[in-house]
């Protein structure tokens, strides 16, 4: 046995790094958009809310796949084509934005109003009452369900499977199919157990870290 997985281990290590790079760059762009979207929704410039608002409903309304199907395989029968790897990433950080962006709005509508009356008081402008106490507090507030997302987006980057993106998952099933045996399965289930607790240990040490402003 210990010969097999040796065998398939540089392929599923493979997938790992692909899933990996769609999860990086996912976090990495998704959670600013997610807070300048959530930001637009606070405003009371109407139009601007009623066009995040209809985004956010059709991230949130629609399943990941849809959207991932449809970016790849819709968008060219308007003439927009995307690589698979980039496919995947336009539709994974266009869904997670609008589930960050709802975090946040939640989060910043948490705020008593007498922060930014403090704020007006101690003659801050706009920029500095968000940068040093409104975001501040809002990233206190809003860890736990980041952490959650995050969590989930690790399991959800196995749907790039879909459109033929080499991942972790795509992997595994190779490897299953072609030697008949569901051990690939089980070291790809061990493989997604130690992401989840990797992060979930990161982002443990972060709301500890932010638990002094209690």
């Amino acid at each position: 046995m210990m010969h097999y997985v040796s065998e398939i281990l540089p392929s599923l290590i493979s997938g790992t790094g692909m899933t990996l790079s769609i999860f990086f760059w996912t976090v990495i762009v998704s959670i600013p958009l997610g807070i300048l979207v959530g930001l637009g929704m606070t405003t009371n410039f109407k139009p601007l809310t009623w066009v995040i608002n209809i985004y956010v409903w059709l991230m949130r309304g629609t399943p990941l796949l849809l959207q991932l199907i449809f970016v790849f395989y819709g968008l060219p029968i308007i003439g927009v084509v995307f690589q698979r790897y980039d496919a995947a990433l336009f539709a994974f950080i266009l869904n997670y934005t609008a589930y960050f962006a709802e975090i946040f709005r939640g989060g910043l509508q948490a705020i008593p109003n007498g922060q930014y009356e403090s704020a007006r008081v101690l003659r801050l402008t706009k920029w500095q009452t968000l940068r040093r106490i409104v975001i501040p507090q809002v990233v206190k507030i809003v860890l736990p369900s980041i952490g959650n997302e995050v969590i989930n987006l690790i399991k959800d980057s196995s749907l790039v499977y879909v459109i033929g993106l080499g991942d972790l998952l795509r992997a595994g099933n190779v490897a299953m199919a072609r030697d008949v045996t569901l051990l690939p399965l089980v070291l790809v289930g061990i493989i997604y157990l130690l992401l989840t607790a990797v992060c979930t240990v990161a982002l443990r040490r972060l709301e500890k870290h932010y638990s002094y402003w209690r």
